[in-house]
């Protein structure tokens, strides 16, 4: 779950079948892997050596003290052991370097394919996906999500495993010292167990409270932020103060107890370990002196109990990170899931289009059960201006998605010279169509990169005669570096007019045959309105042209202007028929000077 752009750990909905998906990404290191755990395993078994190794050494020493051993040999013996111990050491630090350096592989190569797969299917997913989903949302799909997933890869996952080793491992090692200081081991390790699994637990959720009122605090104070302006307009400053102090006492509060939480597991468990230590010291003391185990096993035993709960702790918290890990594995694929747009969903081409649209009896809606548009018919020939007005919400913006395809109409027809939309490449219907919205965006690189943009092949003589056509050449020319400048902010050195001029341009050089401007000139001045309106003129010539505007000035000069009402036609006409109907366009008009 995500708050305001904060992951939040949950538990995952299906981790069998998250797991088999992912294990298929694995499957090409298959081996990598093996080998990894391999060599995993033997830095564990010389990371228990290197516990035992006093016993063997203690024992020697014994057997000097006693007589039994000549000092010299045991010197000998010692040295011996001391360099078996030292190249045991080394091995681990290489052993350990290598599966480090192999997962470290696995890692970002994994990683990788799931960051491409991802971006490749974003991309051609549909739009009604696109439409229903925050950009931060599927944003934090590709930075927290894939930097979980390969942070567990890369180390989490192997100090799990080796940690997992490492108890078991420190277990046959204790048992085969001395199998009745194993008992006392196997009589506490229960209490162990269930002291960290109960504090983890609540430590989990304390976690989880925390992390909620974070977001919801960074949340309000992006808000707030963001509209301070406003705040200050109507003077909420006190009241915001207010809201904000509740927020963050919240979190401090929930901070405070997850800390705390965090910090009792500690102590917790040094002072079990200590109890457990003092335990074995007592009865090793006693079996020692009755002959029932060596010192040197008793010294390697008490060596490997003060290590003994490190490794549960360690799992204790390294499971709760790969539960989070399979979560975001799942929220990858939950992505990766959504229906894609057809490449080829067929092999009818939209060729030599002329640009002649008609939509005969269209419903659609969004929403099962909830029509935005009923019984919808009109028609558009070249040459045409077609204007659609109405109210917020009416399907001005719907009718413009339906003739792209970017969704399928629910009853009726759409044609393009005659032939069914739903019947040919939709590549191919989009090829011959360009788009001017209201909202512009801009992409990092050169202006001649930007309007390039809709026509790859486009020589630059061919840009800068769009430019023209859309007048922005003059304003671009007067840039330092004129076609060469560079964007970057979506375009944040640039006026929101010069911004449109340039997404205008993009449109021009795509040389399409059918034209929709959504409110293309609504966040334009009227002086670079006028100048818009007279590169559009030019730009319209030979094209079938869809307008959505509120300014009258925009929409006067149609050849038809379609009122919509409730997702219905209720008037069509050019100017002076729709004025001479006094109806709802005549009021509107009559009303004030734009359309709402």
């Amino acid at each position: 779950m995500s708050r305001r752009g904060v992951i939040v750990p949950v538990k995952p909905k299906d981790a069998k079948q998250t797991l088999r998906r992912l294990f298929a990404y694995l499957g090409k290191y298959r081996w990598m892997i093996v080998v990894a755990i391999g060599l995993m395993m033997l830095s564990t078994i010389g990371s228990l050596y290197g516990s035992y190794a006093i016993s063997p050494i203690l024992n020697l020493v014994e057997q000097a003290l006693s007589g039994s051993l000549d000092p010299n040999e045991m010197m000998r013996r010692i040295i011996f052991l001391v360099t078996i111990l030292g190249v045991v050491y080394l091995l681990e630090i290489i052993f350990t370097y290598i599966a480090s350096r192999i997962m470290l592989t696995v890692s970002e190569d994994t990683t990788h394919r799931l960051r491409t797969d991802l971006y490749h299917h974003l991309i051609r997913t549909q739009v009604s996906y696109h439409d229903t989903q925050q950009h931060g949302e599927l944003m934090s799909r590709f930075t927290n999500d894939i930097d979980v997933i390969g942070q567990t890869l890369q180390d989490t996952l192997r100090t799990f495993l080796t940690n997992i080793m490492t108890l078991f491992g420190t277990l046959i090692v204790m048992f085969v010292l001395s199998p009745l200081l194993f008992l006392v081991i196997v009589a506490v390790t229960p209490l162990l167990v269930f002291l960290v699994i109960l504090v983890s637990k609540h430590s989990r959720k304390a976690s989880r409270q925390r992390q909620k009122a974070l977001g919801a605090l960074n949340g309000y104070i992006e808000e707030t932020i963001e509209g301070n302006a406003i705040n200050q307009l109507f003077t909420r400053e006190e009241k915001t103060l207010e809201e904000f102090n509740e927020l963050s006492h919240d979190f401090s509060m929930k901070s405070f107890k997850q800390q705390a939480l965090s910090m009792l597991l500690m102590p917790m468990m040094q002072n079990l370990n200590m109890l457990i230590y003092a335990l074995v010291g007592v009865a090793g003391g006693f079996l020692t002196i009755n002959n029932l185990v060596t010192i040197g096993s008793f010294a390697a035993f008490v060596n490997m109990t003060r290590q003994f709960g490190r490794p549960i702790n360690m799992i204790s918290n390294q499971y709760t990170m790969i539960n989070s890990a399979i979560s975001a594995t799942e929220r990858v694929f939950e992505v990766m899931n959504q229906p894609l747009e057809a490449i080829n969903d067929s092999e009818q081409l939209l060729e030599n289009v002329v640009g002649d649209v008609v939509f005969e009896h269209v419903d659609f809606g969004y929403v099962e059960d909830k029509p935005v548009l009923k019984d919808v018919s009109f028609y558009a020939k070249v040459n045409q201006k077609i204007a659609f007005v109405g109210s917020t919400g009416a399907g001005k913006t719907t009718i413009t998605n339906l003739i792209s395809r970017f969704y399928e109409i629910d009853d009726g027809a759409i044609l393009v010279d005659g032939q069914n939309i739903r019947d040919v490449n939709r590549f191919s219907l989009r090829e011959n169509m360009a788009m001017v919205l209201q909202d512009t965006h801009l992409f990092t690189g050169t202006i001649m990169d930007n309007i390039r943009y809709g026509k790859l092949d486009a020589t630059d003589e061919e840009c800068i005669a769009a430019s023209k056509l859309a007048n922005a050449h003059h304003f671009i020319i007067n840039l330092e570096h004129g076609y060469d400048t560079v964007i970057t902010g979506d375009g944040s050195g640039l006026s929101q007019g010069e911004r449109q001029l340039i997404n205008i341009a993009r449109a021009a050089v795509a040389n399409p045959k059918i034209l929709i401007l959504d409110e293309a000139t609504s966040s334009i001045d009227t002086r670079t309105e006028r100048l818009v309106e007279k590169g559009m003129d030019s730009l319209m010539e030979g094209r079938t042209t869809f307008v959505i505007a509120h300014r009258l000035s925009t929409v006067r000069n149609s050849q038809a202007i379609l009122v919509i009402e409730d997702g219905e036609i209720i008037e069509r006409g050019n100017h002076d028929d729709l004025l001479a109907m006094d109806g709802r366009y005549a009021s509107l008009y009559k009303g004030q000077s734009e359309l709402t």
